[in-house]
């Protein structure tokens, strides 16, 4: 029997101010070694003051992940040597008192199958330790502590897992959960990563650290359980130790064996108090959670009848389902799901091209909107939206720039059509007997028109011409 646990490191990226001080959370944007200072640097004098918002975000990711949440609080001392862990110990949770943590048990569900989560820890991540040099014998590590005291959520699962497509799910469904949240964007480099615990039979728990993403974390658990099974076949002892994922060789190497939580000597933090979470908090932050996922998806498909499929997809992005609910109208809804899902998924696929677009509601508004009327074909309001992503111009200047408005006049369009005819005598003979093959003159006649002939009135009329 295979048994796999997560443990996820999420960081609260939405904050403005990291955990214990005033540096900045968003540490991306500095020059190493810059945003820093003596509190996160852990000097000699130095004293910790809590994050209210950060205590306020984890304590939103506990509900949405159905955790109890305590009324109080504690923080507690965990100590260690590492290069990027400027203090030599990180402030972080530890039920050692009953359920202080910022989130006790729950679930969540992936398909048919319940996660159990162990328990939520709201702590500060270290520095970054950055390696440089063409090979092992040339390589230096250098250390950058702008990320340190970075507010960051652990989240714990019991060891439910049983294949490594169950972790990538899991891992998915979460990573979408913190975006709706706004707590988090996973999509960050470090914003999220997670380690996996793996046993098989019983035997002894192997932890994989240092996995750059959810695929490589598959892999690296699909590795692991076909390593531990080729061992216990021989009647090998499988080791408890920490394993470390070299991304090179695609395999896990051992890095030291695992501790115990002894080793860390864990104590209170005496800076800090315990911090009280009221009850009339927890109601005000329930109260202001966004509207789930799984809502969403519901509304889309029993309001405006948006295929399963799509509604799936539209309501798993924040943004696009953010930008969905800003734009459209019953009439439009449908048609606003289909250029989303459809055309701007692919101009708009990472977070920067997002940054770049130009894209605002009234754009979606006034191209769906031309679609519905017949000012515009698909084709050509897929070339619009291409030019206002990248320009931000108005649909209007767009169509004229590009003479992408529709052909509707009949008595021109007439003309097309008897051109057509008299080019394709066979094709016309067929849809004489097939009447579905005229499909086949419409596409010509769309040819002649560069796209721009009104489909319906198109094929209106050539159903006249060949009767």
């Amino acid at each position: 029997m295979t048994k796999i646990g997560l443990e996820i490191h999420c960081q609260l990226t939405k904050l403005e101010s990291k955990l214990f001080c005033s540096c900045k959370a968003n540490y991306r944007q500095y020059e190493p070694n810059t945003n820093v200072c003596p509190i996160c640097m852990g000097l000699p004098g130095t004293l910790p003051r809590i994050n209210q918002k950060a205590i306020e975000k984890a304590t939103t990711i506990a509900m949405a992940l159905n955790c109890s949440t305590p009324d109080h609080i504690a923080f507690f001392r965990k100590n260690y040597f590492y290069p990027d862990l400027p203090k030599n110990f990180q402030i972080t949770q530890l039920n050692i008192y009953g359920e202080t943590s910022i989130g006790g048990s729950g679930m969540i569900m992936v398909g048919d199958k319940k996660i159990r989560i162990t328990r939520i820890q709201l702590e500060e991540d270290p520095g970054r330790l950055i390696y440089e040099g063409s090979s092992s014998k040339n390589q230096i590590t250098l250390v950058d502590y702008n990320r340190a005291g970075t507010p960051l959520v652990e989240i714990v699962t019991e060891p439910d897992f049983e294949n490594p497509k169950q972790v990538r799910d899991f891992l998915n469904i979460l990573s979408d959960l913190l975006e709706n949240l706004d707590v988090s964007d996973p999509g960050l480099e470090g914003a999220m990563r997670a380690d996996a615990n793996v046993s098989i039979e019983g035997g002894n728990k192997v932890e994989i650290k240092n996995i750059g993403s959810f695929h490589d974390l598959e892999k690296a658990v699909h590795f692991e359980i076909t390593r531990q099974e080729s061992l216990h076949s021989r009647a090998i002892p499988i080791a408890q130790e920490t394993r470390h994922w070299d991304d090179k060789r695609k395999i896990t190497i051992s890095s030291r064996s695992k501790e115990e939580e002894l080793d860390y000597r864990y104590f209170l933090e005496g800076d800090i108090p315990w911090v009280e979470i009221s009850k009339d908090l927890q109601e005000k932050l329930k109260a202001e959670m966004p509207e789930s996922i799984s809502s969403k998806k519901e509304r889309y498909i029993s309001k405006y009848n948006i295929p399963e499929q799509v509604a799936n997809v539209l309501s798993s992005d924040k943004f696009y389902s953010d930008l969905f609910d800003s734009s459209h109208t019953e009439k439009n809804a449908k048609e606003i799901a289909n250029i989303i899902t459809t055309d701007l998924m692919g101009l708009v696929d990472t977070t920067e091209k997002r940054n770049e677009s130009k894209l605002e509601p009234t754009h979606l508004q006034d191209l769906a909107d031309s679609i519905v009327s017949g000012k515009l074909t698909r084709t050509n309001a897929k070339n619009a939206l291409y030019e206002i992503v990248k320009t931000g111009k108005n649909l209007s200047q767009i169509i004229s720039e590009l003479d992408l408005g529709n052909v509707s006049d009949e008595n021109e369009l007439i003309k097309i059509i008897d051109q057509v005819i008299s080019e394709e005598p066979q094709a016309v003979e067929q849809a004489k007997s097939n009447p579905q093959t005229i499909n086949f003159l419409v596409g010509k006649v769309m040819q002649k028109t560069k796209g721009k002939a009104d489909p319906k009135l198109t094929l209106e009329l050539l159903q006249k011409k060949i009767s």
